[in-house]
């Protein structure tokens, strides 16, 4: 049921990089549809990597890494065995595991029921499905300069004689 939502979620999100990432007649991420799909790395259940990993291609998390993942124009996804302890940065970021680390997406970063991240999301647009655990913050236009509300000193003054 999940993988329905997710799959129209990367799609929409996708939409206006298609012509970058992958040809027209490709379609994201889908199951089943081999000869279609874009290639993927899948780091498997029984897997442990320690380092960090640079990809040029979607990447399916199922095991644990220790390190910073890059993919840049591409996808990842944490299943729900996946454990990432570091930065994750990608175009589409799906968490159905745990990430201990910053999150860095250009597009969209979602987290699933059953994922649980601790660190700091930094995306244009971020789902988080109702039992989702996070602890951090979400920055979801960076490049807008943070507003700061400076006390008058009159303010100041009374809460000083408090």
């Amino acid at each position: 049921m999940f993988y329905k939502k997710y799959k129209k979620l990367v799609a929409r999100a996708l939409a206006t990089n298609r012509s970058k990432s992958a040809p027209e007649n490709m379609d994201v991420m889908s199951a089943g549809q081999a000869s279609q799909s874009p290639p993927r790395a899948i780091i498997g259940a029984g897997v442990k990597m320690q380092g960090q990993i640079v990809s040029r291609e979607d990447i399916v998390v199922d095991g644990l890494i220790e390190g910073s993942i890059t993919a840049g124009d591409h996808q990842v996804r944490v299943s729900d065995s996946g454990v990432v302890k570091g930065d994750i940065h990608a175009s589409v970021i799906l968490v159905e595991g745990s990430v201990s680390g910053d999150i860095s997406a250009n597009q969209n970063v979602v987290i699933s029921a059953s994922g649980n991240i601790i660190g700091n999301i930094e995306s244009p647009r971020v789902t988080l499905e109702d039992g989702a655990k996070f602890k951090g913050s979400i920055e979801m236009d960076p490049d807008q300069p943070a507003q700061v509300e400076l006390l008058s000193s009159v303010n100041v003054r009374h809460l000083k004689a408090r």
